[in-house]
C-alpha cells in the first residue's frame, strides 16, 4: 500500500539525518513523503466517498451530504 512507501521514505530521512545529510537533501525527501501522504489521503477519501455514495443511493438517499463530507475531509487534511 501507499503507506508502506511513506514508511520507507521516513526511515530513509531518519537515516539521512543520522548520516548528517545536507538540509536540502532531507527537505527534498520529507517533501516527497508529504506528497505520498497527500496522495494516500486523496485515495482513501475517494474510495470511501464512492462506497458511501453507493450505499446512500441504494437507500434512496441524497449523496450530496456524502460529497460535502468528503470535501471537508480533503480540506482538513491540508
Amino acid at each position: 500500500m501507499r503507506l508502506k512507501r511513506v514508511e520507507g521514505q521516513i526511515r530513509g530521512v531518519l537515516r539521512m539525518m543520522e548520516e548528517e545529510a545536507t538540509c536540502k537533501e532531507v527537505v527534498t525527501q520529507l517533501t516527497a513523503a508529504r506528497t505520498a501522504i497527500d496522495k494516500a489521503i486523496a485515495y482513501l477519501v475517494a474510495t470511501n466517498m464512492e462506497q458511501c455514495i453507493l450505499e446512500e443511493l441504494s437507500k434512496g438517499g441524497d449523496s450530496r451530504k456524502v460529497v460535502q463530507e468528503a470535501i471537508e475531509l480533503l480540506i482538513k487534511s491540508r
